[in-house]
C-alpha cells in the first residue's frame, strides 16, 4: 500500500506508480530466458578481417569530413570500490593476519610502480612518516588506510577515472585524461573539435568538472585541438524499487521506500540524447599509456571504416525500396542476401512464400535499425557478455551480446551453448544512431524490455531485491542490427583489481 508520502517521493523521481506496479510484476514472474540457437564464432558470425582490409577500413574512415559528428561515450559512474576489495578486507583482519596477507604484501613489494606513488607518500609525510619509514617499520596497515579511506586519500570511495593510474616521468594521468588524449586520436574526423561525453555519478560530478578544468587548456594547446566535454548522471527515473523476500515495497529504517539505480542499462538514455552521427562506446578502465595507444587507435579506426561501408549499403537499399513500391523478386532476394549473410538477420519461417509488398515490408524493418559494430575478443578467461545467434519472437535470427543472466544455465542445452562461446564483449563498440533520412532513431523503440535481471542485496542488515533493467550492449541493444568484429586482447587492457595496474599494459614505457 502506497502512502502519500511514497507518491510524492515516486513522482519526484519521474516515475509512476504503474511503472512501480510493473516493477513489482516483474520481481515476481522474473524474465524469461534468451534461446541460444549457436555461440557465434569466426566465420560464423564473427568476422575477421585481414591486414590489407583493415588498412582500407582506416582510410575509409580518415576519409571523412566535418559532416559527421563524432562522440566517444565512457560510462564512468562506477566507484572503484571493487578494485580494492582485497585490500579494504585486509584492513579488517588483526595486525598478525595482516602482515601476512597475501594481497598486502604484492600490494606493498609494488608500491613503487604505482602512479599513485608520489601523492600517497606526500600525503603521508604530512600526517607522520613517509613510505619508506612505515614500510621499514612494518606499519603497512598506515599506508593502506591512507590510500583507501575517507580520511586519507579515499581511493576506495572515488570512481575510477579520477584515480592515477599511469605514470610519465614525474607526471600522472588519470582514465579520463587517457581518454581525451585517446579521443584526439580518432574522434575529430576532418575537425579540430573532439566530442566526449562521460556518464558519471551525481556525487562526483563536481570533482570531474574539476579535474576537466585543470587539464583542458593544457591539452588543447598540446594537441592542437578543442574538447567539447560533456558530463551526464543516470536520470533518477530510470531508478527501481526494491522490494523485500515477499516482492513487497522494501523500506528503510525511517519507512522509506528504496529505490536503486538500474544499472548500465539505465544509461540508454544518457545516449540516446546525444546529437551524433557515430558514437564509440568505450569503458572508463579501459585505457593505456600512449605508447600503446597505436593498436587500439587502429583498431578503432577500422571498426569505423566498417560502420561507414555497412551503413552505406544500408541507407541505399533503404532509399531504393522506398523510391521503388514495387521491387523486383530478384533485387528482394539481393536484400536478404545481404540481410542473411552480412547483418547476420535470418528470415523468420515461411519468409519465400510472402508476396513481395510482405518481403518489401520485411526487409525495410530489418534494415532500418540503428547499427552497432563490435569489437570481440578471444575468451581467455576475463568475465564479460559473449557473441550469440538468438533466436527472435518473430521466428528470425541474429546476433547479440549476451550475459550469462539472460541464460537457462538450467537447461542441458542452453549451458553447452553458452560454454562453447569462443569469444567475449570488450565493451569496444562504434554506433550509428540516425536513419537514412538523417533522423534519430528512438532507441527505446530497439530495446528488449523482457530482458535484465534480479539481484539480491542487503540494506540495514535485511535482505532485499533489487531490478536491473536491459544492459546497454544486450539488452538495450537486442534490435539493433549487430556486426561482430575480432579484435585482439591487446586492445584490451581494463583496471578490474589495483594489481592489474601493475600489469606491463599499465607501466611506464
Amino acid at each position: 500500500m502506497l502512502t502519500k508520502d511514497d507518491r510524492r517521493e515516486i513522482e519526484s523521481r519521474g516515475i509512476t506508480e504503474q511503472d512501480i506496479e510493473q516493477q513489482i510484476i516483474r520481481f515476481r514472474e522474473g524474465f524469461p530466458y534468451l534461446q541460444l540457437i549457436r555461440p557465434a564464432t569466426p566465420g560464423d558470425g564473427i568476422l575477421m578481417p585481414g591486414e590489407d582490409t583493415l588498412d582500407d577500413y582506416v582510410r575509409l574512415y580518415g576519409s571523412l569530413t566535418g559532416n559527421e559528428k563524432i562522440f566517444k561515450f565512457v560510462p564512468s559512474s562506477g566507484a572503484a570500490t571493487r578494485m580494492f576489495k582485497e585490500l579494504s578486507a585486509a584492513l579488517e583482519k588483526e595486525d598478525d593476519e595482516f602482515v601476512k596477507n597475501d594481497a598486502v604484501r604484492k600490494f606493498i613489494s609494488g608500491l613503487p610502480g604505482f602512479a599513485f606513488y608520489k601523492d600517497l607518500n606526500i600525503y603521508l609525510e604530512k600526517t607522520g612518516h613517509g613510505i619508506d619509514f612505515l614500510v621499514r617499520s612494518g606499519d603497512y596497515k598506515r599506508i593502506i588506510s591512507g590510500l583507501l579511506e575517507s580520511k586519507g586519500m579515499n581511493y576506495a570511495g572515488m570512481p575510477k577515472g579520477l584515480l592515477a593510474f599511469h605514470k610519465y616521468g614525474e607526471v600522472t594521468r588519470t582514465p579520463i585524461e587517457e581518454h581525451l588524449v585517446e579521443g584526439v586520436m580518432y574522434c575529430a574526423a576532418g575537425l579540430d573539435m573532439v566530442n566526449i561525453h562521460f556518464t558519471v555519478s551525481p556525487e562526483h560530478l563536481e570533482s570531474f568538472n574539476n579535474l576537466l578544468n585543470k587539464l583542458k587548456k593544457s591539452l588543447e594547446d598540446r594537441y592542437g585541438v578543442r574538447f567539447n566535454v560533456e558530463f551526464s548522471v543516470q536520470d533518477p527515473s530510470t531508478d527501481t524499487i526494491a522490494v523485500d523476500q515477499n516482492d513487497k515495497p522494501f523500506r528503510d529504517s525511517n519507512g522509506k521506500l528504496v529505490f536503486r539505480p538500474g544499472g548500465h542499462g539505465a544509461l540508454l538514455n544518457n545516449l540516446d540524447s546525444l546529437e551524433a552521427d557515430i558514437i564509440f562506446i568505450k569503458n572508463i578502465d579501459n585505457v593505456v599509456p600512449d605508447y600503446l595507444k597505436s593498436e587500439t587507435v587502429r583498431y578503432k579506426k577500422a571498426l569505423g571504416g566498417m560502420l561507414l561501408s555497412f551503413r552505406e549499403r544500408i541507407f541505399y537499399y533503404l532509399n531504393f525500396m522506398e523510391n521503388i513500391t514495387d521491387p523486383e523478386e530478384g533485387i528482394l532476394e539481393e536484400i536478404r542476401i545481404f540481410l542473411e549473410k552480412e547483418l547476420c538477420v535470418t528470415s523468420p519461417w515461411g519468409y519465400a512464400d510472402w508476396n513481395r509488398q510482405d518481403k518489401r515490408a520485411y526487409l525495410q524493418s530489418k534494415l532500418n535499425r540503428p547499427l552497432c559494430l563490435c569489437g570481440m575478443v578471444k575468451n581467455e578467461g576475463e568475465p564479460g557478455g559473449g557473441p550469440f545467434w538468438v533466436k527472435n519472437r518473430d521466428g528470425s535470427a541474429q546476433l547479440q551480446i549476451v550475459e550469462s543472466s539472460q541464460i537457462d544455465l538450467s537447461s542441458s542445452v542452453m549451458k553447452r551453448i553458452f560454454n562453447a562461446s569462443t569469444h567475449f564483449n570488450p565493451v569496444d563498440l562504434v554506433c550509428s544512431l540516425k536513419d537514412y533520412k538523417g533522423n534519430k532513431f528512438d532507441l527505446y523503440k530497439f530495446r528488449d524490455p523482457e530482458t535484465g535481471f534480479i539481484s539480491h542485496k542487503s540494506l540495514g542488515g535485511r535482505e532485499l531485491k533489487a531490478l536491473e533493467l536491459p544492459g546497454l550492449w544486450n539488452g538495450a541493444m537486442a534490435d539493433w542490427n549487430t556486426v561482430f568484429v575480432e579484435v585482439p586482447v591487446s586492445t584490451f587492457n581494463p583496471v578490474k583489481t589495483i594489481f592489474d595496474l601493475l600489469r606491463p599494459q599499465h607501466s611506464p614505457e
